[in-house]
């Protein structure tokens, strides 16, 4: 059985130099029905205004990805980690036992849109850690793994059982992705539209599944679509 979460069901809230959509109950928006799935906790569709951001703030115990759909996004981190990440860009941060850092867009004329993702961690208490990795060479037409427990295929290594993939799709592109016994997907549409073993997908819609299963991700238009295969 699939489950369709769609764009407009999402948590809204436009503060001025943010606007942002809440997958998942986050912040002022709740609803017991969506306080996450499975290992993931939050997913949300984050637009910044020029020159605005979120000033320095704590996390602890919480895996945290960020990928950059357009513009620029500025972090430093108490670790002294400091850079630009820009479109094509994964950030991941192991909160672990403790980690400051601020987000800011540093462009005097261009939004920067991206998305926070939060997974719930394995184990609490392991210390914060900071890897970043550029997929803007990343080949279109198939699913790639960009995070994962196990670190293979080069991907970003993450405290839980949780392999994260994104397509990258043209139309007529067809991605597939084989769903094992016990695990379940998190599919959500980044940009563009497709169709997911052939119901329609739009930007910010998602759906979750159960294997065994094999998914078929099939493009509309051009798209980025994020595959989250959980434990």
């Amino acid at each position: 059985m699939t489950t369709i979460r769609r764009s407009d069901e999402r948590g809204h809230a436009n503060h001025g130099w943010l606007d942002t959509y809440h997958t998942f109950s986050f912040a002022d928006y709740h609803d017991d029905s969506w306080m996450g799935y499975r290992s993931l906790r939050v997913l949300n569709d984050d637009l910044v205004m020029p020159r605005a951001g979120f000033p320095e703030h704590p996390h602890r115990d919480m895996e945290i990805l960020t990928y950059v759909l357009s513009g620029a996004l500025e972090h430093r981190d108490s670790l002294g980690n400091g850079r630009v990440i820009r479109p094509g860009d994964l950030q991941y941060m192991a909160a672990g036992t403790g980690i400051r850092h601020s987000e800011r867009n540093p462009s005097a004329d261009e939004a920067v849109h991206f998305l926070q993702i939060w997974i719930q961690p394995e184990a609490t208490g392991r210390p914060p850690r900071y890897a970043d990795k550029s997929l803007a060479s990343v080949p279109q037409g198939s699913l790639h793994l960009v995070a994962s427990h196990s670190g293979h295929a080069d991907s970003i290594v993450i405290h839980q059982d949780a392999d994260l993939w994104l397509a990258r799709l043209v139309t007529g592109d067809r991605a597939t992705h084989s769903l094992a016994a016990g695990r379940h997907a998190w599919i959500h549409v980044a940009e563009g539209a497709v169709t997911l073993d052939g119901q329609p997908l739009r930007t910010g819609d998602a759906a979750a599944l159960s294997g065994p299963a094999v998914v078929t991700i099939a493009a509309v238009g051009p798209s980025q679509v994020l595959l989250f295969d959980l434990a």
